[in-house]
C-alpha cells in the first residue's frame, strides 16, 4: 500500500481527496451510504453570514459531459452550521474545511473572524458577485483578490486561508500571484466556469437565472491547464479541482502541481466516486512502483 497521507499548511490529510464545495452538503446524507471519515477532507457548502434561500428554479441544466448550475449558494447561515453541523463533521475524522462567501468585503471578515480556530481550513469563494465591485466578483480583477484576501487573511490568526480562483479571468498566473500577495496559505482552482444552455423549443435558457457554472469531466482539460500555470507561478500549495471522475484523473491534476484534489460532480453521478477514487489512486500508484503519493506532485513536463 502506497502513502496517501499529504500535509497542506501543517495540516495532515490522510489522502489528497477531498469533497468539492456545494456537491457533499455537510456530509449527512453521504454519510449514510459510506464513511465519510474515509475522505481527506470536506469542503462544506458556500457559508455566508445569514441564511440564503438561493436562485429559483430550474436552477440545474444538463450540456454535453457537463453540468451548469446557477443554485445561488443557498445554506443556512453560518451559524446553524457552527450549532449543528461542525461537530458532526469534526467527529468524523476528515479535514473540515469552511468554504465562505459573501456580497461585501465586510461580509467576507466577519464570517473569517467567526470561523477562525473553528475549523481546519477557511476556503474562500471569490466568484460571486460582490456589492463593492458593482456586482462584479472579486475573483475576476488581481487588485480585487490580493485586497480580499489580505482582509481575510487578517481575521485568521489560527485557520489557514484557501483562496478559490475563477477560471473566468485573463490571467491565472497573475491573479493566483495575487491571492499569494495577499496572504493566501494556499489556493484551490478551478472553480466552475460560465455557461448557457438554450431550450430549442421555448427559445429560453433552460436556467431561470440564464447562466450558471459548468462543471464535469468536459471542463477537465482546461482545469488542468489553469492548475499547471497557477502551480508553477506561486510558491504556495495548489488544490486542483475541475471534472475530476477517476482516480487517474486524480494524477493527472497531481503532476500537473496539485498538492491535493476536490472531487464534485463525479458524486453526483455516483455517490461511491470518492471513496473509488482514493482506491484507485493506491492501485495506481502500487502499479507504478511509487511508495508515496507526493512523489507525483509536479512531475509533469512540458514537450
Amino acid at each position: 500500500m502506497a502513502r496517501l497521507e499529504v500535509t497542506i499548511c501543517g495540516v495532515e490529510f490522510k489522502n489528497p481527496v477531498i469533497a468539492a464545495s456545494g456537491t457533499f452538503g455537510f456530509g449527512r446524507e453521504y454519510s449514510e451510504i459510506y464513511d465519510i471519515g474515509l475522505l481527506g477532507g470536506v469542503s462544506t457548502k458556500g457559508l455566508t453570514l445569514e441564511p440564503r434561500n438561493g436562485n429559483p428554479s430550474p436552477r440545474i441544466a444538463e450540456g454535453s459531459s457537463v453540468i451548469l448550475n446557477a443554485v445561488g449558494l443557498q445554506n443556512p447561515g453560518v451559524e446553524h452550521f457552527i450549532e449543528n453541523d461542525l461537530d458532526f463533521l469534526k467527529e468524523s475524522g476528515t479535514v473540515v474545511i469552511a468554504n465562505v462567501a459573501g456580497r461585501t468585503l465586510e461580509d467576507y471578515e466577519k464570517i473569517c473572524e467567526r470561523l477562525d480556530g473553528l475549523v481546519d481550513m477557511v476556503e474562500l469563494n471569490i466568484s460571486c458577485p460582490n456589492v463593492r465591485a458593482g456586482g462584479m466578483a472579486l475573483g475576476i480583477k488581481p487588485e480585487n483578490i490580493e485586497e480580499v484576501t489580505r482582509l481575510t487573511k487578517a481575521k485568521l490568526s489560527k485557520t489557514p486561508l484557501i483562496v478559490k480562483l475563477s477560471p473566468n479571468v485573463e490571467s491565472i498566473p497573475v491573479n493566483a500571484q495575487a491571492a499569494q500577495r495577499g496572504g493566501a496559505d494556499a489556493i484551490s482552482l478551478i472553480n466552475t466556469l460560465t455557461g448557457m444552455v438554450i431550450d430549442t423549443e421555448t427559445r429560453k435558457p433552460v436556467i431561470r437565472n440564464n447562466t450558471g457554472g459548468v462543471s464535469g469531466p468536459g471542463i477537465k482539460p482546461i482545469a488542468v491547464r489553469m492548475v499547471y500555470e497557477a502551480a508553477h507561478s506561486v510558491k504556495i500549495p495548489v488544490i486542483g479541482m475541475g471534472g475530476i471522475m477517476t482516480a487517474e484523473d486524480a494524477v493527472e491534476f497531481m503532476m500537473a502541481g496539485a498538492r491535493a484534489v476536490q472531487v464534485g460532480t463525479a458524486n453526483f453521478a455516483d455517490t461511491l466516486a470518492m471513496p473509488k477514487i482514493i482506491d484507485g489512486l493506491n492501485g495506481w500508484l502500487d502499479s507504478h512502483g511509487i511508495e508515496d503519493v507526493n512523489d507525483i506532485v509536479g512531475t509533469a513536463t512540458l514537450n
